[in-house]
């Protein structure tokens, strides 16, 4: 079969990416509509790696395995910031990312070293270290998503990394049955300690109880403190991209509400945003004007050398960035033509699977 001509292959590429996304991360991609469509191609390409990547490393049958997994990654983002991705819509499309919006790749490689230290099972020691692991699994992205949107500045990455850190916390809160099943631990061993719960006898029969509470309660608390530090950096941003970074913030932040409401018992309940309140808090963050005060001082020092790799980085980007295009431009009625190919394939699986 002929090669796709490469606008073709570009627009196949990042359709498959949105599609990854739309399953896998629905909060993400529900916000992400409302950024301009160019940021919003990019992000999904970006989200769909680190989604791949996280997949590839969670889906390993055995540690050795997590570590093959890690190791490959690392080669993989070699490949794709050499120019020469691996032959999967995220990896192209993550390779063209990284050279137009001049991400370093720094910021992924600490994306994969913190899924590393989940692939050996590391536990933290204190909240600063659990600060260190939420910097490489989520403030990395958060950086990234920052570039991708224009946005340079240390002081608005810093924020960045602040939001991505929060909804980190706010993932771990959500996930502690979860990821106990799985033999995983992200309290701080401390805040544990001073609680009275033993890592090893709850790892061996997790369940709630009144200290986990207060455990899970107290790391909420952090993320809440993280949110309304984010919140400072969104008026740094372009406009067009204020309303979905803030439409993501309180998503996240809703899912801690919830957490709360099943008096933080999430080892029995998965907290869960519906649709109808996803769409309330989309509506208001649409609503909601950026207020453009200080950017809240530097950033966490666990997530300093993230900002300083972007600092070092060239502000040229290698390749020029995409503009806006006009409805008659080639690449942007592929994209179109494939979204409607995608939404009536949607349709006749819904048609055949719908009861009479």
């Amino acid at each position: 079969m002929p090669a796709l001509p490469p606008e073709f292959a570009a627009a196949a590429d990042r359709t498959a990416c949105r599609v990854a996304i739309r399953a896998g991360s629905k909060s993400f991609f529900a916000a992400g509509q409302l950024l301009p469509a160019e940021v919003r191609e990019a992000a999904y390409g970006l989200y769909a790696f680190c989604r791949l990547s996280d997949d590839l490393v969670d889906d390993a049958a055995d540690p050795a395995g997590r570590r093959d997994a890690v190791a490959r990654l690392e080669a993989r983002i070699g490949r794709a910031y050499a120019g020469r991705p691996a032959d999967a819509p995220a990896d192209r499309a993550f390779s063209e990312i990284v050279a137009t919006y001049a991400i370093p790749e720094a910021l992924p490689r600490a994306l994969i070293e913190g899924f590393a230290w989940d692939a050996e099972g590391r536990r933290y020691a204190d909240l600063g270290a659990l600060h260190a692991y939420a910097a490489r699994v989520a403030g990395s992205v958060g950086a990234m998503m920052a570039l991708i949107m224009g946005t340079r500045e240390p002081d608005a990455l810093a924020r960045a990394c602040d939001l991505g850190a929060a909804m980190q916390f706010t993932n771990i809160a959500r996930d502690v049955g979860e990821d106990a099943r799985m033999g995983r631990l992200y309290f701080p061993l401390d805040w544990m300690d001073a609680a009275g719960l033993d890592p090893e006898a709850f790892l061996a029969d997790p369940r709630p109880s009144p200290a986990l509470a207060k455990v899970v309660a107290r790391l909420l608390a952090e993320a809440d403190v993280l949110y309304t530090r984010a919140e400072a950096g969104i008026a740094a941003l372009p406009r067009g991209c204020r309303s979905s970074i803030r439409a993501a913030g309180l998503i996240y932040s809703e899912i801690g509400r919830v957490v709360a409401a099943h008096d933080y018992d999430s080892v029995q309940h998965r907290a869960r945003v519906g649709t109808a309140r996803k769409l309330v808090l989309i509506a208001r963050a649409a609503r909601t004007p950026a207020v453009a005060a200080g950017l809240g001082g530097p950033s966490l020092p666990e997530a300093a050398f993230l900002i300083e790799a972007v600092a070092r980085e060239p502000l040229v980007p290698t390749r020029r960035r995409p503009a806006l295009r006009p409805w008659w431009d080639v690449g942007g009625r592929v994209v179109h033509v494939l979204d409607l190919i995608e939404r009536m394939r949607e349709r006749e699986t819904f048609g055949r699977s719908a009861p009479s």
